[in-house]
């Protein structure tokens, strides 16, 4: 028999096992087989600390089929990813295996790779170790601390701000510091200046521009000239100096190039060059890591993309190393190679940087075999990656100081590169940044010591202080960074929840935060302050790191955190909802009540002249109400309306016209109806009560205040056809479905990720989303009667056998891949049933505490319990427990 090998992904497994050959067996487990169920109880401090697991119906399976493959097996190799998460993956594994008695007589050894390359995996194969057992501690305090955290506090929060939705360990930490940003730009009051420009001219003709930099005598510093009198008498003073060249000062220096890619510097990168969010670059990145199919041969184009190390291997220097002297000359190779350290705070650097497998893949040689994404991220680490260990560049720096009467002096300055080095290649930065430094590059005129100049145009310019910008995904996971909170396989996780919670939104690829995160902040910073500071949060991730060395017991660090948070919980038992509101109202007032043009009085009631506005509680969230309540009953949402409607609801009383249809002439409207926002054209005809106008949901991340006429058109067209399948030739269409957007051939359904755009789509990400899709269908072929086709799917209760609409469920322990065309014909004869029609009522569809299922067909969480967590109950009374709480991010 053959031994098998576990990876996590099934793109990983086929690639792996073209390298391994007829003598392994490679499985997928899919990410994680088994986690901790969202119910109370899962962890259990007075326990020390006890953990129960639970597997989903997908990890059972694929446990079961790895258990299937071990029968006669002599080992077993556990190779998922060479990080924290796939260190427990593969513990899970193990452990749920064991429970199975499936490893009896079955060695099992734990490998790794950094790079999906036929040596890589080799060479790992040939050098398995055991399970790091400190890594396993790490990720299980890591999972303790993060559920109690989350199954703690989110129901604080649910009985003392109803509207909100979860808190967690560093999603809160990343919450509060864009909020804190928000709250610096709100009371930024701008401060003006002005600069003097001097238009001047050497003897020898050339024109070139020079700022001043002193006056009297004394130097001006940013707020010297702080309004147009100051700025026009210094204008005047510089046009009666007689100026000439006082000084020239010649420097030159050297930019060194930049390490290759971490996780966070490559988000960073893809954000500002690319327009990637964290987390498609994250799966476009998987996908290089895993393999793609160049020249009939599946290979790894990057090493593994979750890391925090800059270091790379030796082999991979020098080949780069050769190759800049091959490619660019032996100029631009350094006398020694390059070393690099991190400076991240609590790095790890337990893996290689992001770089390429092989450099000698040259970007321009594999385009032709990847995706536009693929290929534009690829070209990303390959460039900085070859950079990182090319000469520096040099630059000539002259400064240049010009004087006149009356203590006047001008600065004039430039530079010009005098050797390209890795800037040949590669450039730090986005567009207005390479701008700005090509701006700043500009080539001086000759001028030496007391050359006259010639005074052209004086201009005074006007400037105002700016706020400090909001956070992108780039700067926010610098800053996550720089502080020490989350990890690389973290960053772009943590900043989907904020988003799927609602609680911050992107605007121009900006973060900011929703009146619902602010509030959770507030209250959170009011009564929880030590747990969302952003040190105390690195502190615990310092632990958290020891812990994976092997330096402090994991037990140890549970048990003083618990001790303290768990005190701090019950401190708020006797909270009043007015406690609240004294604290929310004095942090936040100056946000839902800003000043007034007219200078009056912001929190007036509009309604009753004489009550005075607040931010109240309600069941179903806050809003801001009168005093004089219930003799005034003036209510209005939270949301700030500001000037040209950013901030404010346009959708509050109902519906927003956004033009008229260009071929009907039909009026085209955003609507807020009972299930969220939609789109509508025309309206219904009261002659015929059956037609309905044509409608379609708003996907997630498109608002109703911001929809183009365009973007309504495009909706109200769906689906579309996106293009031909290049292998069969099968049209694929895009649409939006009730679990959101999708892309279709024939039967085949495939759901499209937050970060797809329905109306753009291009092929090549909807054959690849299909694609992982008809991996959990198995195509039989055709029925005998009518040859329509026979397919075996995965669904929320098992697999099942399809025909036309017909299906039946497959019998227990039977494995998808075992059955046959007879089988499933007999299967279908005997036990089909019709599906059921779009839209059908059933007692499920009754039921209020359950949401329907996701599109991915994972059983929906179940409702969050309304009570903190309490003690373990005896066994007996299991019987008993509450609802489900839904995972807390």
């Amino acid at each position: 028999m053959t031994d098998v090998v576990v990876v996590e992904s099934p793109a990983k497994a086929k690639t792996i096992n073209k390298y391994l050959g007829d003598d392994f067996t490679v499985l997928a487990s899919f990410g994680h087989v088994r986690d901790l169920p969202p119910r109370d109880g899962s962890v259990r401090p007075d326990e020390n600390f006890a953990m129960d697991w639970e597997a989903d119906e997908r990890g059972v399976r694929q446990v079961a089929a790895i258990a299937k493959a071990l029968k006669g097996a002599r080992r077993l190799y556990l190779a998922t990813d060479p990080d924290r998460e796939g260190e427990a993956i593969s513990w899970h594994v193990r452990a749920m295996l064991e429970s199975k008695g499936a490893l009896k007589g079955v060695e099992v050894e734990r490998v790794t790779f950094n790079e999906i390359t036929k040596t890589a995996v080799r060479h790992a194969m040939a050098n398995p170790r055991d399970l790091d057992h400190p890594l396993i501690e790490a990720y299980l305090a890591r999972r303790a601390l993060d559920y109690l955290v989350g199954f703690t506090l989110s129901p604080v929060l649910w009985r003392k701000l109803p509207g909100s939705r979860s808190a967690g360990r560093v999603q809160s930490v990343a919450l509060r510091l864009i909020c804190e940003r928000e709250a610096e730009i709100e009371v930024f009051r701008a401060r003006e200046y002005w600069t003097v420009l001097a238009h001047l001219t050497t003897p020898a003709g050339a024109p070139f521009t020079a700022r001043l930099t002193h006056l009297d005598g004394k130097k001006l510093d940013q707020f010297a000239l702080a309004n147009e009198a100051a700025a026009q008498a210094a204008k005047a003073a510089v046009q009666q100096a007689a100026l000439s060249v006082a000084s020239v000062e010649r420097k030159r220096v050297k930019r060194n190039p930049p390490p290759p890619f971490t996780t966070s510097t490559l988000q960073m990168d893809a954000s500002r060059k690319l327009g990637l969010g964290a987390q498609q670059t994250m799966r476009v990145a998987q996908q290089l890591y895993e393999g793609v199919e160049v020249g009939g041969e599946t290979v790894g184009l990057i090493t593994y993309m979750r890391t925090d190390g800059v270091q790379m291997a030796r082999e991979a220097i020098d080949s780069i190393r050769a190759h800049v002297a091959a490619e660019f000359g032996a100029d631009y190779r350094p006398a020694a190679a390059r070393e690099y350290s991190t400076k991240a705070r609590n790095a790890q650097e337990a893996h290689e940087a992001v770089r390429p497998t092989d450099v000698a893949r040259t970007p321009a040689s594999v385009a032709r075999y990847l995706s536009a994404e693929q290929a534009k991220l690829y070209e990303l680490i390959w460039k900085r990656a070859v950079a990182s260990q090319m000469a520096s560049a040099e630059l000539d720096q002259v400064s240049v100081d010009i004087a006149g009467a009356g203590g006047v002096i001008l600065r004039a300055t430039g530079s010009i590169i005098a050797f390209d080095g890795f800037l040949r290649l590669y450039r730090e930065g986005t567009d207005e940044d390479t701008k700005g430094e090509d701006d700043e590059s500009r080539m001086l005129p000759p001028m030496a010591e007391r050359d006259g100049l010639a005074t052209g145009q004086i201009d005074a310019e006007q400037h105002f202080t700016q706020p400090p910008p909001r956070y992108s995904e780039a700067s926010l996971v610098k800053k996550m960074e720089e502080i020490g909170i989350g990890r690389p396989s973290t960053y772009a996780s943590i900043l989907s929840v904020l988003r799927d919670r609602n609680y911050v939104r992107l605007e121009s690829r900006r973060f900011v935060p929703e009146d619902r995160g602010r509030l959770v902040t507030a209250f959170l910073v009011s009564f929880f302050e030590r747990y969302v500071d952003p040190q105390f949060t690195a502190g615990l991730e310092t632990q958290l790191d020891e812990i994976s060395d092997g330096r402090i017991d994991w037990h140890a660090v549970m048990h003083a955190f618990w001790e303290d948070f768990s005190r701090a919980v019950g401190q708020t038992t006797e909270l009043k909802i007015s406690d609240v509101i004294d604290a929310l109202d004095r942090d936040l007032g100056n946000h839902f009540f800003p000043e007034r043009e007219d200078g009056g009085d912001p929190r007036a009631c509009t309604a009753c002249g004489t009550g005075r506005l607040g931010l109240k509680l309600g069941r179903h969230g806050s809003f801001i109400g009168c005093s004089n309540y219930p003799a005034c009953q003036f209510t209005r949402p939270l949301k700030v309306a500001e000037a040209g409607g950013e901030g404010g609801d346009t959708l509050s009383e109902g519906q927003r016209s956004l033009g008229t249809h260009p071929e009907t002439g039909e009026e085209i409207t955003v609507r807020r109806g009972p299930y969220g926002l939609y789109v509508q054209q025309g309206e219904p005809d009261p002659a015929d009560k059956k037609a309905k106008p044509r409608r379609t949901s708003l996907p997630r991340g498109l608002e109703g205040d911001r929809i183009t006429l365009e973007q309504a058109l495009g909706l109200l067209s769906l689906p579309r056809l996106v293009g031909l399948h290049p292998e069969t030739g099968e049209p694929i269409e895009a649409g939006l479905g009730r679990f959101g957007p999708f892309v279709k051939m024939g039967a085949i359904f495939a759901s499209l990720d937050r970060d797809d755009d329905v109306l753009v789509v291009g092929l090549n990400r909807a054959v690849d989303v299909l694609a992982r899709k008809l991996a959990s269908i198995r195509a039989l072929g055709e029925h005998p009667k009518d040859h329509a086709p026979v397919v075996i799917k995965k669904g929320r209760f098992g697999p099942y056998v399809q025909h036309g609409s017909m299906v039946a469920n497959l019998p227990r322990g039977v494995d998808m891949n075992d059955l046959t065309m007879d089988e499933a014909v007999a299967l279908l004869a005997e036990k089909g049933k019709p599906l059921k029609p779009k839209g059908a009522k059933g007692k499920a569809a009754k039921a209020p505490a359950k949401k329907a299922a996701p599109a991915t067909g994972e059983a929906a969480p179940r409702k969050a319990p309304a009570k903190a967590p309490a003690a373990r109950k005896p066994a007996a009374k299991k019987a008993a427990a509450k609802p489900a709480a839904k995972k807390a991010g």
